[in-house]
């Protein structure tokens, strides 16, 4: 087994066996950590609880008034999250708020970012891979502080796209935040991949779709964090990157989109503008 196909089935893992499927008005959309299962007790009255389901607002299934419903998986929602924080079941709050997509792709409501996970909420993000004109890959060390993954490698830019946000926002969001990137320099960003990853978190389980996006920036761009989230920044070459993701040094995610852009563009450059992958590589067309 190749190192990638390692990394494949670490981001292919089934939900925990005890952990219920979550219906939300009817619609699945996540899988609850067992142990969350005890502090839903206080909310009876809006949820049940059968054999290996859970059903939030199970009597508007059939409600065809959608701003009605909205408003009240958002309530309930937040008060769920409140409560698993008050008893120290999230890894802190974010005050974020993420959209509850259903697997069926309708959006429900919102829920503060630190709770999707115990509830098994499906999240969606957005990487970018940076070339440099030479054929090097800008890549970035997370912070030390961070919760999750600290000082591990990571694409230039990562992160989630926010409740209300398109990709192409949350790109352009991010890039700032991160490396400093304004929106001209995305102006010819190519869309290189996407994937899943599916796993077992110590918070609960991660459902994520990410797509990933290649962009080459020239030599008088140098990237440059803005919000204290990264450690260090710098360029490695394509085989670097593979022998230090073979060295486990970069996250799950991020190592999964270097693959995207390393198996979707060849090197050395100057950097491809392949004319027939055009309908699939559009400009930031994510």
């Amino acid at each position: 087994m190749n190192v990638f196909d390692s990394i494949l089935a670490r981001a292919q893992v089934d939900p925990p066996p005890d952990s219920p499927r979550l219906r939300i008005a009817g619609r699945d959309c996540g899988w609850v950590a067992h142990d969350v299962l005890q502090w839903l007790a206080p909310f009876a009255g809006e949820i049940r609880i059968d054999p290996g389901v859970v059903h939030l607002l199970p009597a508007l299934g059939a409600s065809g008034d959608a701003a009605g419903r909205t408003a009240a998986v958002n309530d309930l929602l937040s008060r769920i999250a409140h409560a698993l924080f008050d008893a120290g079941r999230l890894n802190g709050w974010r005050n974020e708020l993420l959209d509850v997509v259903a697997d069926d792709g309708t959006v429900l409501g919102v829920i503060e970012r630190a709770a999707v996970r115990p509830l098994g909420i499906a999240t969606h993000a957005v990487h970018l891979n940076a070339w440099t004109d030479s054929g090097q890959l800008w890549i970035a060390q997370r912070s030390f502080s961070k919760s999750t993954d600290p000082g591990m490698w990571d694409t230039l830019v990562g992160g989630l796209i926010s409740a209300g946000e398109t990709p192409e926002s949350a790109l352009l969001r991010e890039s700032w935040e991160e490396a400093g990137l304004l929106p001209h320099h995305l102006q010819e960003g190519r869309r290189s991949g996407q994937f899943s990853v599916r796993r077992i978190l110590p918070e609960g389980y991660q459902i994520e779709h990410v797509t990933v996006v290649d962009i080459v920036l020239g030599p008088e761009v140098v990237p440059e964090n803005q919000d204290g989230e990264v450690a260090a920044l710098r360029t490695a070459t394509p085989q670097e990157v593979r022998e230090m993701i073979a060295d486990g040094v970069f996250t799950l995610e991020a190592a999964l989109a270097m693959r995207a852009s390393l198996g979707a563009f060849a090197l050395p450059v100057p950097f491809p503008a392949e004319p027939a992958r055009a309908a699939e590589t559009a400009r930031l067309s994510l």
